[in-house]
This record gives structure tokens, sequence and C-alpha cells, in this order.
């Protein structure tokens, strides 16, 4: 796929996926939000990368949704109606399934707003971290919307439902440090240091023994809708897993001999 609204390259076993509309403050369109879905699955059959970074060009990572945009193919359903549903089942949803299953590690870096489904993409990413002038903004109840690309599901998850409820029904933005300090992002950073301190996580990732990483990935999400017996089995699996692969082996010398581990990934 040629892209149009996003940039993709390869560099140190990271791709690094930037949203490209500047002009439009990268807002969120259907043809951009299947690019970056084929950019994921891209990254994930490429042995050659280890992780992913996501961030925006310009002066923020996303509006969200591109309302003019939109308003000029609006999705109809059967019934000849407006039918915002109809497109997040079409765009929105699978992308965030994505997001989630991958096999590699996602990390949103987040310059500038981050507001409505653009916030809840990177927070859905499996770590975030943010430029110190940036925010979030669940926009959704300003134009007459509930939360969605999954924000109603990780909201409550990471804040509380006390929170999730103050930042849906309010629609106020909530500062880079505030979401730090609430335990909703992961990092916050000096505004020229965002990409470089994403990379180089990316790269701390990408050179970790993959098989476990892939599997950690898998059991903090599933565990969300697992009770104990189920996630102390899901454990057992995976831990079979990773204790049959050869970076479990180089782990346990390089502890023995004092050394730093060398993982192949495998």
């Amino acid at each position: 796929m040629d892209y149009t609204g996003i940039l993709y390259g390869v560099e140190a076993r990271v791709a690094l996926i930037r949203l490209n509309r500047p002009q439009a403050l990268n807002a969120l369109t259907p043809d951009l939000l299947n690019e970056l879905r084929d950019a994921l699955d891209r990254a994930e059959a490429d042995a050659e990368v280890g992780a992913v970074v996501l961030t925006g060009e310009g002066r923020g990572f996303s509006s969200g949704a591109d309302l003019v945009a939109n308003a000029a193919r609006p999705p109809i359903g059967p019934d000849g109606k407006l039918d915002l549903g109809l497109a997040l089942e079409t765009t929105y949803n699978p992308l965030i399934e994505r997001i989630r299953s991958l096999r590699k590690p996602v990390i949103a870096a987040v310059n500038g707003m981050a507001a409505g489904a653009a916030a809840n993409i990177a927070l859905l990413c499996d770590l975030t971290i943010a430029a110190r002038s940036a925010y979030f903004l669940q926009a959704f109840v300003n134009i007459g919307l509930i939360p969605d690309a999954g924000g109603t599901w990780i909201l409550p998850r990471l804040v509380g439902s006390q929170r999730a409820m103050g930042l849906s029904l309010l629609g106020e933005r909530l500062p880079a440090e505030k979401a730090l300090q609430w335990g909703m992002i992961w990092d916050v950073v000096d505004d020229d240091q965002l990409v470089p301190a994403a990379l180089a996580l990316a790269r701390r990732l990408a050179e970790g023994p993959g098989v476990a990483i892939e599997r950690i990935k898998r059991a903090i999400i599933q565990s969300a809708g697992n009770d104990l017996t189920a996630q102390l089995a899901l454990e057992r699996e995976l831990q079979r897993d990773c204790g049959r692969t050869q970076d479990f082996m180089e782990g346990v010398m390089a502890f023995t001999q004092k050394r730093k581990a060398h993982f192949k990934g495998r």
C-alpha cells in the first residue's frame, strides 16, 4: 500500500509510524486509519522489526476524527440514515483490535493534542509516553457523542470509574503531567526528547526476549477478562512456552555469569 496519511520507516529494529496530516492536526480519516492498520500488519510481518513507535507529525498527535472530511463522506447504514456505529465497525474497531493483538510492543509518543479517538488509540498502545506540553481530551461529549475507539473500556481500567466518568462527562483537557500522576501513561519527557525517548524505549524492547515480551503483552491484556483461576492457567501455558526458548537459556547463563544477556528474540 502507498501511504498518503502516514509515514513509515524502520531503523534499528524499530518501526516508526507518523500520522502525517499536520495541516489538519493529523485528524483521523477512514483512509488514514486503514493505512495505519496496514502499517501495523507490515511491522508484524517484518522479522527485522521488534517494536513499533506511533507519533504525530507537526504540532499534535491528532485532533481526533476529521469532522469535515467525514461530513463529506458520511457513513450511511442500510436504512439510508447516518450510522456512526458503521464507521466504528469498519475502521476504528479493527484498528484497536490490531493494536491489542500485535505480537510486538507498540509505544505511543504523544506530542501536543491527543483528542477524541486519537487519545484512546494512544492510551490503548502498550506503553504511552507524552511530551510535557501534551494533553489528552475526551472531546466526544462536546459534540453530543460517547467516547469510542475503546475509550469506555480503557479509561476505567487506567484511572478508575470516577476519573473516567469525569473525563468523559466534562470533556476537559487533561495535561500530560496529571495523566502521569493518575497512572494513565508511562512517562512524560521534555518536548524535544519525546521521539528520541520513545525510540530508545522501543529499541530496548526490540533487543529483548521477543517471545517473553509477546507473552507478557498477551497475559496482561487477557487478565482484564479472566478470573484468577483462568489467569493462573494462562500463566502456566505462557511460561511453558517461554521456558523452551533460547532466550530463557541465554538469560539464565547471563545471570549466572554476571554479564548482559544477548537475546535473539526466539
